[in-house]
């Protein structure tokens, strides 16, 4: 039961709310662009297309992973359930972002470096370190477990 509420403990703070809704946004619209096609992404076929040419293989199964990893890890975030191990999934897929695709380009976006993605890195350590904090779920979910 303490491994539960470790995992869950939201904290008191409000900053990790105020991490939380934008990260949340930025991640889940980069997986809907990749499982749906949605704001201009390329859905499923196409991201795993790409995964594929630069050596992410089998491409489909990886797009479906980093897909849903941000999708779903993103609205976890937004609404703050189970915020910790969904920032840590969201973390472990920056650094395969960043390493994979970006490292190589120098640290500016207008290179297609890996700034962003280091952004959203230190965003997402910063909640598997934080919690969800006041006004989440996860604050929700304690009050249960107690």
């Amino acid at each position: 039961m303490s491994a539960i509420k470790n995992i869950i403990n939201p904290g008191q703070q409000w900053s990790s709310l105020v991490l939380r809704v934008p990260l949340g946004i930025i991640f889940a619209a980069h997986g809907a662009q990749k499982l749906f096609g949605w704001f201009g992404g390329y859905g499923l076929e196409g991201t795993g297309q790409w995964m594929a040419s630069i050596g992410l293989q089998p491409g489909y199964l990886m797009a479906l992973g980093a897909g849903s990893a941000e999708f779903f890890g993103g609205l976890f975030l937004l609404f703050g359930l189970l915020t910790r191990p969904a920032a840590l999934v969201l973390a472990i897929t920056m650094v395969v972002a960043i390493f994979a695709v970006h490292i190589g380009n120098g640290l500016f976006m207008s290179n297609n470096g890996y700034e962003f993605g280091l952004a959203l890195l230190a965003g997402a350590v910063s909640l598997v370190l934080s919690g969800g904090g006041r006004l989440s779920l996860d604050a929700v979910l304690a009050e249960q477990v107690k």
